[in-house]
């Protein structure tokens, strides 16, 4: 396994340093409330500095679940499973360790993360193009064509719409103990359903 080298390792911390700050600013005052120039300030650094390293303002929240992006294609990759199936264990571990990811989780600061995030417009918008990406680098892993992006674009809806689920109901008060069951039923039937109509060409792992 390679590992990230000393300069690769100092741009990864500042990544993560300066996104905090920026989450720590969002969350106390407002996404729309602070400009970049005082995140840069906050972080010590110079505006075009941040620019180089976050294109645009929402990507210093999205940063949070950057290393998501992409996680089915390299979970149908990695498994000797067929496709669905390894898409449906995965997400059924992550329900059984609350992963913020599939929505389940009740810790103060992953819910005001979640808040921000799915609260604020702008960042919905460029969470989109996010999924965008993760669809089509699940798609090439199916194969590339056409049936491999509807059923990546079938994948994808499904991960977010159960996701979404289980954060509203744990954002409204439910306890995660009580919709832990429900969420684990409903990724069931979800996954079910995903694979009684996948292509038949595409039961094996990876492409053909």
């Amino acid at each position: 396994m390679t590992h990230p080298g000393l300069r690769e390792r100092k741009k990864q911390r500042m990544y993560a340093t300066v996104s905090d700050i920026a989450v720590r600013l969002f969350l106390e005052k407002g996404f729309d409330a602070v400009s970049v120039a005082e995140v840069a300030a906050a972080a010590e650094i110079s505006k075009p500095t941040l620019f180089r390293y976050f294109p645009a303002k929402e990507d210093l929240v999205l940063y949070r679940i950057a290393d998501h992006e992409g996680e089915a294609a390299r979970v149908v990759a990695e498994s000797g499973e067929p496709p669905v199936q390894a898409l449906r264990r995965h997400f059924l571990a992550g329900l059984e360790r609350s992963d913020p990811v599939t929505g389940l989780n009740d810790d103060p600061q992953v819910l005001a993360f979640h808040a921000l995030l799915y609260g604020t417009p702008s960042l919905v918008a460029r969470a989109h193009t996010h999924q965008e990406r993760s669809e089509a680098a699940l798609a090439e892993v199916l194969g590339g064509d056409l049936d491999a992006r509807l059923a990546a674009g079938q994948v994808m809806a499904v991960l977010r719409v159960l996701a979404l689920e289980n954060w509203r109901r744990i954002a409204a008060g439910e306890r995660v103990a009580d919709v832990r069951p429900d969420a684990v039923a409903a990724a069931e039937r979800a996954f079910g359903r995903l694979a009684a109509g996948w292509p038949a060409d595409r039961e094996g792992s990876g492409t053909e």
